[in-house]
């Protein structure tokens, strides 16, 4: 007792410090898990959370037992992991890149440029697809150009995964560059040194002293992005493809599904069932990936 009195004395600046974010977490994050109890109700406004009748798993066979249910598990786990494939590698590349440029005028301009996408919400950034995608918009004028028939992109499932990752790697990848940039960065400029008089190019120092050291970070990365794999962006699934019944095929995913059920038939229980099951799933995938890292390099592990 005394040994952790002298640490917490030794460390209360810092501790202090932790406070807003600790009380944060708890008011945001932990409090609101007593609402999961929704998700094994009849939930109805007049009775409330704990005056509604206990029905146990009936919200979760509603979810499971749809004929959508296949396709919306499937259509979510297919773009996410597109997602966190493609993101990755534009971010390193895109932060490989900044990391050769000297010019400090030059590297802050393209940061800027790049970093401006994700500070526009996804309402904004749909109605720039529909400019791109409509009958008449940029992307068909250009196929005309060509001599090429033009695409009624709104009404072809088919190319609607492909459309949705371009949009999610233009929108993030010069936020996520920022934290692999900083790796780099952070990289002792000695191993750079030496690996040039030892007659090493560029390519080679990329290959055997950037990526070594931005392994940890793109892992930790990942697995995050893993734990969050069932979840949707919501506003990317429904303002960019303006929510269009034809497209559902390729681009209705569990959030989207969800927002239609809850607004049309109004069951609160449902949704947080999909919710409960979204963080259990993700749970259970970090801990898993984390545990196959751990038996590869336990110095990569997440935890």
């Amino acid at each position: 007792m005394a040994k952790r009195w002298r640490i917490f004395k030794k460390n209360k600046a810092l501790l202090l410090l932790t406070i807003p974010g600790v009380l944060y977490l708890l008011v945001m994050a932990y409090l609101p898990m007593g609402g999961i109890v929704i998700a094994f109700k009849d939930y109805n406004y007049v009775d409330g959370i704990f005056g509604s009748k206990w029905i146990g798993l009936k919200n979760f066979e509603f979810l499971f037992l749809s004929q959508d249910a296949w396709r919306i598990t499937r259509n979510t786990l297919m773009m996410n992991g597109l997602f966190i494939v493609f993101t990755t590698i534009f971010a390193i590349l895109v932060a490989l890149t900044m990391n050769e440029i000297r010019s400090r005028f030059l590297n802050r301009f393209i940061q800027s440029t790049l970093f401006l996408p994700y500070l526009l919400s996804w309402v904004i950034v749909s109605y720039l697809v529909y400019a791109m995608l409509t009958t008449k918009g940029f992307l068909n004028s250009v196929l005309l150009s060509l001599d090429l028939a033009p695409v009624n992109w709104y009404m072809e499932p088919r190319f609607w995964p492909y459309i949705l990752t371009i949009a999610m790697v233009w929108k993030v990848t010069g936020y996520n560059s920022i934290i692999y940039l900083a790796s780099i960065i952070g990289i002792n400029p000695e191993y750079f040194e030496a690996a040039k008089l030892d007659g090493a190019n560029k390519f080679q120092q990329i290959r055997y002293i950037t990526m070594p050291f931005l392994i940890p970070v793109i892992t930790i990365l990942t697995l995050l992005s893993i734990g969050k794999i069932f979840y949707a962006d919501f506003g990317l699934f429904y303002s960019v493809t303006r929510d269009l019944g034809h497209l559902y095929p390729a681009t209705d995913v569990i959030d989207t599904y969800v927002f239609r059920m809850l607004r049309t038939v109004g069951d609160v229980g449902m949704a947080s069932a999909a919710g409960f099951y979204q963080a259990v799933v993700g749970f259970v995938l970090v801990l898993v990936f984390n545990f196959i890292v751990r038996k590869i390099d336990k110095d990569n592990a997440l935890f």
